[in-house]
């Protein structure tokens, strides 16, 4: 096991260090807080909506640890909601989980405005190490290589977009195989009476960062940023009858009233729902052309059922 974290330690470190970024997008979450760590100095990015959120309490604790150079936006309610249509059309997406990645444009557009061209992000931890709780019943031996071989974040998509390089050490090749490489059994663990997501990766840096840094709980960035509030500001200003109209005539199956109105913007900035191609089939969602193989529908969100 100490074998197993020091190479995780050596492969991130290298990963990092051959990286070049000049800042991080800094939740304050375990992932960020390891790059942050292993970054010392760098400029730290952090993205809440005005009002909401907890990540920056985490990111405040641990900025004043590592003596980054912490820069938090504060993002308003009505900012977030007149840049949806750019999200939008930049991920040719409706999917509901776009307060996410309205969340990291928000933290990228903050790097921009700050004069860096490069950032490191968190990406892809979670995938290798199992960290989101859906995976604690999963088969994480056959289930962990077939997602990392179609793995794909919206933060290097907005980063082109906003003339930002987005970097991902987690994603460095040399870890991604060593990672995969590690049982599952020490990726998902008790510790103290509760289950543990990342384990392994908790316990490589146990005695380098805070323990409630270490051992805090799983946070999407929506929510920590507080930009998931969006979902239900956004449903008040559709009716009940309007949602229902809508869900027996578009032909798409909205899972919440804010993914009505991410679709009429859709449709309004970006167009036509994509058709298959040969060699797709059309998503059980919304008709969009995906791989059989797919769990998820990039246009609108849609997700296979895990067993």
């Amino acid at each position: 096991m100490e074998a197993i974290s020091e190479e995780i330690r050596s492969r991130l470190k290298e990963a990092v260090t051959t990286s070049g970024a000049e800042g991080i997008l800094f939740s304050g979450g375990l992932d960020t807080s390891i790059l942050a760590l292993l970054t010392p100095g760098i400029p730290a990015l952090n993205i809440k909506l005005a009002g909401y959120g907890e990540d920056s309490h985490y990111a405040e604790l641990l900025a004043k640890r590592l003596s980054l150079k912490l820069h938090v936006e504060r993002v308003n309610v009505e900012d977030a909601l007149e840049t949806i249509p750019r999200v939008i059309k930049m991920l040719n997406s409706f999917d509901p989980a776009l307060p996410n990645d309205l969340a990291i444009f928000f933290a990228l557009k903050k790097a921009s405005e700050e004069g860096l061209t490069s950032v490191i992000t968190g990406d892809g931890a979670d995938e290798l190490f199992a960290g989101y709780s859906y995976m604690f019943d999963l088969d994480l031996s056959k289930y962990l290589p077939e997602l990392c071989s179609r793995m794909r974040f919206s933060a290097g998509i907005l980063g082109s977009h906003l003339g930002i390089k987005v970097i991902q050490p987690f994603l460095d090749e040399s870890l991604v195989n060593f990672a995969l490489s590690i049982s599952p059994s020490l990726k998902i663990r008790d510790e103290n009476g509760q289950k543990y997501g990342k384990w392994i990766l908790r316990h490589a840096f146990a005695g380098y960062l805070p323990p409630e840094i270490i051992w805090q709980s799983k946070r999407p960035i929506e929510t920590g940023s507080g930009f998931t509030e969006l979902h239900g500001i956004i449903g008040a200003g559709i009716s009940d009858a309007d949602f229902a109209r809508a869900k027996s005539s578009y032909g798409v199956d909205f899972l919440s009233k804010d993914h009505l109105f991410y679709y009429r913007i859709y449709r309004e900035v970006v167009g036509e729902i994509p058709l298959p191609k040969a060699g797709e089939i059309a998503c059980p969602g919304c008709g969009a052309g995906i791989l059989t193989s797919s769990y998820h529908c990039r246009t609108c969100g849609w997700s296979r059922k895990l067993r």
